[in-house]
């Protein structure tokens, strides 16, 4: 017999041993079966959470979805377990489960196990359960981005995740595109892309444009990786090619690769001019790569 499962009820623990955790597994899936709902009350909650540590896939995602299906009602256990169990496989389904679930009452913990969780498939999963959530979960991802212990992943993580929920609330994310703090408004522009192209969202294509003079270089290199994505060149080029003649390299490299994704031919002379002025070898070798892939699509 494996080791019992365990949770706990007002601090008593809830075990399971593999045979109740079949058991039990077996009687929800009926349930699920025939339409009904799991019990919801505290000991079988905490029971289904408890389950959500068996070592075997198809069982935990049994458990997940009857707390799924149970709701609202199993956010506090779910949550408890989230930040203080011992178990990572308990942690990581947690957190998936509330994903399922879509709770804001769930967006602190859900955070917390974000920034703190050693694990980084729970970091991973808390912030997909953040983004489930929507417009509310936007505050705290940008908590994560100014926070100056946040990791490359906890940033990458959280880029990801505003993203996400900008594609359903636009007009949050272009408030964040209008931030005071620099890597805010970095993360925002990065992520309007969707809302132009599958919206159509003018105001959106306006921040970008302003983004493209932001006093900040991260900012001005973010928009301008941003145009080259938009296939769009009509539109797009004329805005990156002041942008060659950037006081920050990056900017420069980043708007003529811009340049060249957007196949845009009739920016070869702008490029060129560029180049003879161009005295730092990694831009110079930038500006002769999209030089030459543009010459060679107009052949």
């Amino acid at each position: 017999m494996s080791e019992a499962l365990s949770s706990s009820v007002n601090g008593q623990p809830q075990q399971l041993n593999e045979q109740e955790a079949s058991e039990l597994a077996e009687e929800l899936k009926q349930q699920l079966r025939r339409g009904y709902l799991p019990p919801n009350d505290a000991t079988a909650i905490e029971k289904m959470v408890a389950g959500l540590g068996d070592p075997r896939g198809l069982m935990r995602l049994t458990f997940a979805e009857s707390l799924g299906a149970v709701g609202k009602a199993a956010v506090p256990s779910l949550c408890r377990a989230l930040s203080s169990h011992e178990s990572v496989t308990v942690r990581r389904a947690a957190a998936k489960t509330l994903t399922l679930i879509e709770d804001p009452r769930a967006l602190p913990v859900l955070l917390e196990s974000l920034r703190g969780d050693p694990d980084p498939v729970v970091q991973g999963s808390a912030v997909g359960a953040m983004a489930a959530v929507g417009a509310e979960a936007i505050p705290l991802l940008l908590e994560v981005l100014i926070h100056p212990e946040s990791t490359a992943m906890q940033l990458g993580l959280a880029s990801w995740a505003l993203a996400f929920v900008g594609a359903r609330a636009p007009e949050a994310l272009r408030d964040a595109a209008a931030s005071q703090h620099p890597e805010i408004r970095c993360a925002a522009i990065a992520a309007l892309g969707d809302q132009i192209q599958s919206l159509a969202d003018n105001a959106a294509k306006d921040l970008v444009l302003g983004a493209l003079s932001d006093i900040d270089a991260d900012v001005r290199a973010e928009a301008a990786t941003l145009l080259g994505k938009l296939h769009d060149p009509d539109w797009a080029a004329p805005q990156l090619e002041p942008l060659l003649h950037d006081s920050v390299e990056q900017v420069r490299k980043n708007a003529a690769l811009s340049l060249m994704k957007l196949r845009a031919i009739a920016s070869i002379p702008a490029l060129h001019k560029r180049l003879q002025q161009e005295n730092h070898t990694d831009v110079q070798s930038v500006l002769a790569l999209a030089i030459s892939q543009l010459n060679s699509q107009d052949a």
